[in-house]
């Protein structure tokens, strides 16, 4: 059976309870679009309240710390999330291991822990400018995504990718389809090397300035299978127009 495809909000360090129509506004607009699964990830102060106002869409966080608790004054261990009433945590974004160091190791270490508290996982992974101009892109993501996926038992069950290009992300630049295609190819090969069978069904998502604009084009790309959406995911209607893109490439 093929996976609804998945798009998803990362709201960032943006938004207060006023936040929580746009949330609501979503959810309603969900329940009408059966066959895309829809998901926000607040900021923590806003995750329990997020949870208890909407019904179908997912909630989740946008990271966790690899320990379960512990002296870590100012972060979010999984277990935390998961009570908050969290379906799910973002690890990995290029963000994070940009502006706080985290590595590899570091993502994948948050991936099991996240796992282990009941949490789905979406782990991103994508390359710089660098990187692609220097033609490495697809080696230099293969690898990073290798060394971050969790290896624990069933754990492809309750992952997602989040592919998503450094310089892509909130610049309004966007790869070209053939680039996204030969890049989220490489993706799933790298996926059933490691997991076999069950890599062919994990979602891989585009992320790096998707808008209602590109979001159809995107979409349609093969083994494109939903979206981790960051500016446009602040406003129901921007983010809706992406959520019904989705849906209409899966009309009969």
């Amino acid at each position: 059976m093929k996976s609804l495809r998945y798009i998803v909000g990362n709201w960032k360090m943006n938004g207060t309870r006023a936040m929580l129509n746009e949330a609501r506004a979503i959810d309603r607009a969900a329940a009408r679009l059966p066959r895309v699964q829809v998901a926000v990830a607040p900021p923590a102060t806003l995750l329990f309240r997020t949870r208890e106002a909407v019904e179908i869409i997912g909630v989740g966080g946008q990271d966790c710390h690899v320990e379960e608790s512990g002296a870590y004054t100012g972060d979010v261990a999984a277990a935390m999330l998961k009570d908050a009433g969290a379906d799910f945590t973002i690890v990995g974004h290029s963000e994070r291991r940009a502006m706080h160091g985290e590595t590899d190791e570091i993502v994948k270490a948050k991936a099991e822990t996240a796992l282990g508290a009941g949490l789905s996982v979406i782990v991103c992974v994508g390359e710089t400018e660098a990187e692609r101009d220097a033609g490495n892109a697809e080696d230099v993501v293969a690898r990073q995504l290798a060394n971050s996926l969790p290896r624990s038992e069933n754990a492809a069950d309750k992952l997602s990718v989040a592919y998503e290009p450094v310089w892509a992300i909130g610049t309004g630049r966007v790869p070209s389809t053939e680039d996204v295609a030969a890049m989220h190819a490489r993706i799933r090969a790298t996926l059933v090397e490691i997991y076999g069978e069950a890599g062919g069904t994990v979602r891989i998502l585009y992320g790096g300035s998707v808008k209602a604009e590109n979001a159809t084009e995107l979409l349609a790309v093969e083994e494109v299978g939903g979206a981790l959406v960051g500016g446009a995911s602040l406003s129901a209607e921007s983010f809706l127009a992406i959520v019904g893109a989705a849906a209409s490439l899966d009309e009969s």
